[in-house]
């Protein structure tokens, strides 16, 4: 194999130009056929949502776009001041609709903060959190996530999540997602127009989306594309570079909280190339000197991608109607194969 043939970073360069153009004459169509007038998006401060809101506005024109910018009391301040530099950027309309009274209506916070006491019986008012799961890249051991917390005075407890409680800040944290989904959608019933999903193809993949909260779109742009990929879409599209170099992050915890912290084995960059090399059928070997790992780290994440597939399986698939379900004992999986 040649130094030219190697695989590398250059593999995800995309001409951005009629990428942009194709995801556009899309959007256009799209809108046509749903019979909707323009395009509702979310507008978190990040890279993807700015992206969409690009393409939507280069696809449609600014009168026919409106970006929601709905923090909450756990949002970053980042978060409601680049997506108000983006929105005047493209010169969109908006509406601010800040959720903090809507989640602490329906116990978001409380449920959380219930849930956390399980493992930290004294977390209370003035404490932050975060859950963490460590990275599978150096470990074969089976993986626990955890509560880090900051208490008012800035000491920090660590504890590992029971089933229970993980479960139970999970479900609470998903009205974050869901009640966003709900106003996006009341605002494209008033104005007719269609919702604009923002995941990136590594978020797609991997099931890194809210079931029917940021999961729920009528078109989602960006899917197809790895996150590496949308970063030379924000540069041709001329997305502020603040936001450009903007680390990603969850912005659902009280803590700052990365993405490969929660859910990733890497940062996006090199998620983005084992991901494509495990797309593209290439081996563990080929694709660890890309990303400075050794095979065998590389066969690891390459297991978590799989094993992320399945288990997320059920978030792309659509309500099952019952006359799809097939009869006792026809295409029935052999009975070693099920699961107790």
């Amino acid at each position: 194999m040649t130094d030219d043939s190697r695989f590398s970073a250059a593999r995800l360069t995309l001409d951005a130009e009629q990428e942009v153009a194709q995801i556009c004459s899309s959007l256009k169509r799209l809108t046509v056929e749903f019979k909707r007038r323009g395009l509702v998006v979310a507008m978190s401060g990040g890279i993807d949502s700015s992206v969409v809101a690009a393409l939507a506005v280069r696809a449609l024109g600014k009168e026919r776009v409106l970006g929601l910018l709905m923090p909450e009391r756990d949002s970053s301040a980042d978060t409601l001041r680049l997506s108000s530099l983006l929105a005047e950027h493209l010169g969109i309309e908006t509406r601010h609709e800040d959720i903090t009274a809507m989640l602490d209506a329906v116990g978001c916070y409380q449920r959380r903060d219930d849930a956390i006491r399980e493992v930290i019986p004294e977390y209370g008012p003035g404490y932050r959190a975060k859950i963490v799961l460590p990275s599978v890249v150096d470990s074969d051991r089976f993986r626990v996530f955890s509560i880090v917390a900051e208490t008012p005075d800035g000491e920090t407890l660590n504890a590992r999540l029971t089933t229970s409680a993980y479960l139970g800040i999970v479900a609470a944290t998903n009205f974050k997602q869901r009640v966003r989904k709900m106003l996006e959608y009341y605002h494209a019933d008033r104005l007719n127009y269609a919702v604009a999903g923002t995941p990136n193809r590594l978020e797609y993949d991997q099931g890194f989306f809210v079931k029917l909260g940021d999961g729920a779109a009528d078109v989602k742009p960006i899917a197809h594309l790895y996150k590496t990929q949308v970063y030379q879409l924000a540069e041709y599209l001329g997305v502020p570079n603040e936001i450009r170099s903007r680390p990603p992050t969850t912005d659902t915890y009280s803590m700052p909280q990365s993405q490969e912290e929660f859910y990733f084995s890497l940062p996006y960059d090199r998620m983005d190339l084992c991901l494509y090399g495990k797309n593209a059928g290439l081996d563990a070997t080929e694709v660890a000197s890309a990303v400075g790992l050794t095979p065998e780290q590389v066969g690891r994440v390459f297991k978590d991608i799989d094993q992320k597939r399945r288990t997320t399986r059920y978030l792309h698939l659509q309500p099952v109607l019952m006359q799809e379900v097939p009869e006792v004992g026809r295409h029935a999986p052999p009975a070693d194969s099920v699961p107790e």
